[in-house]
């Protein structure tokens, strides 16, 4: 069975990895990954690297990023990817092609591909992030896929209410935490001293724009600098720097600004890869910022999240997720909230046991 997996960023591939790892091993299988967006931007880390370490017998590159963030310069990558990918869907055959999630350049990939017929594996779909138009994307590439793998069953009602069916919809959890119950971090001394992380406690933070309120970014951007400037007198804060949305370079602009007035408190990180990232989870005091992973995974590593504004607004909730607005004092406060509460010992609703091996065994009766 020849199976392509679509990764656009170094969040979709991480997640992806545990059933990768699988399929590579299958001789059931041939593998190809089509790695595109910012897998190949110098400006986002260059993570193809990270997928070419990992030794895939096939590797397709397709290059259609445009540098800039501004909303035509996004609407032109995704114009630019439907091209390139009407090109490719033309001369590469697949039984099946996984997508994840709701980037806009996934979804691009994802509409060039009906008029060809390619048959699309959705994981994440029937999510919710109203702050965020890739609430969009990801309903359009539901709409395009044959199966669907879903991470809670809220999602999976969505799901088969946005289809119309409930078909070939499957709830088998995210896919991110299927080797979480046996994930050994990198032994502590050796993550701080590979990374420059002094010997205290740390928050690790991630922001990304609201979409959905493009006008108020600025105002957000300065409210996260000032926020962060204060929480660095008490706690050495590890950054994660944006995904390539529209906006993102003023929350970056903001960051690097941070760094040059306090340089020896904040760490910026381009790109952890999977094994650091989780790593980091593990060994911070709590999680901070407006991303997929707060909601998803950290409940699993026993840790809270201050999730700021609305970028994640609608997405089911573990009870480890402390809500706030996104103004300084508000964040400062909540920051405060969730180190006190220290250990998180509740559920993930997001956790299902052997995610992979489930997906795996519904794709080979597919075929």
């Amino acid at each position: 069975m020849k199976i392509g997996v679509l990764t656009s960023s170094r969040a979709d591939y991480g997640i992806y990895l545990p059933l990768l790892q699988k399929i590579k091993k299958d001789a059931f299988f041939e593998l190809e990954i089509i790695a595109f967006g910012t897998h190949l931007s110098r400006g986002h880390g260059y993570t193809l690297r990270d997928i070419e370490r990992d030794t895939y017998n096939c590797i397709r590159t397709i290059s259609s990023l445009i540098s800039n963030d501004s909303e035509e310069s996004i609407a032109s990558s995704y114009g630019l990817t439907v091209l390139k990918f009407a090109d490719f869907w033309e001369t590469h055959k697949y039984d099946l092609v996984f997508c994840l999630g709701d980037r806009f350049e996934m979804s691009a990939a994802i509409q060039a591909g009906i008029p060809f017929g390619v048959k699309f594996a959705h994981l994440h779909g029937g999510e919710t992030t109203l702050g965020a138009i890739d609430n969009i994307y990801r309903h359009q590439i539901t709409l395009a896929s044959t199966l669907h793998f879903t991470a809670t069953n809220i999602f999976t009602e969505k799901v088969c209410k946005l289809i119309d069916s409930s078909e070939n919809v499957f709830m088998t959890g995210s896919l991110s935490l299927n080797d979480v119950k046996v994930f050994n971090p990198i032994k502590k001394q050796t993550f701080f001293e590979k990374f420059g992380i002094p010997e205290e406690e740390f928050i690790l933070v991630t922001f990304h724009p609201e979409t959905m309120s493009s006008q108020d970014n600025f105002k957000y951007a300065d409210e996260m600098e000032k926020s962060l400037k204060k929480i660095s007198k008490d706690r050495f804060i590890v950054i994660t720097m944006p995904n390539a949305d529209t906006q993102g370079s003023i929350y970056r602009d903001a960051i690097e600004r941070l760094k040059l007035e306090v340089p020896d408190r904040v760490l910026l990180i381009e790109n952890f890869g999977k094994t650091n990232y989780f790593s980091a989870m593990y060994y911070a005091s709590i999680l901070l910022g407006n991303t997929s992973s707060g909601i998803l995974e950290a409940a699993s590593f026993g840790k809270y999240v201050v999730n700021v504004g609305d970028r994640q607004k609608g997405r089911a909730q573990s009870k480890n997720i402390i809500n706030c607005e996104f103004e300084e004092k508000a964040i400062v406060s909540s920051v405060s909230k969730a180190i006190e509460s220290k250990v998180y010992t509740g559920e993930n609703i997001y956790f299902k046991l052997d995610a992979a091996d489930n997906i795996i065994k519904i794709i080979k009766q597919f075929a």
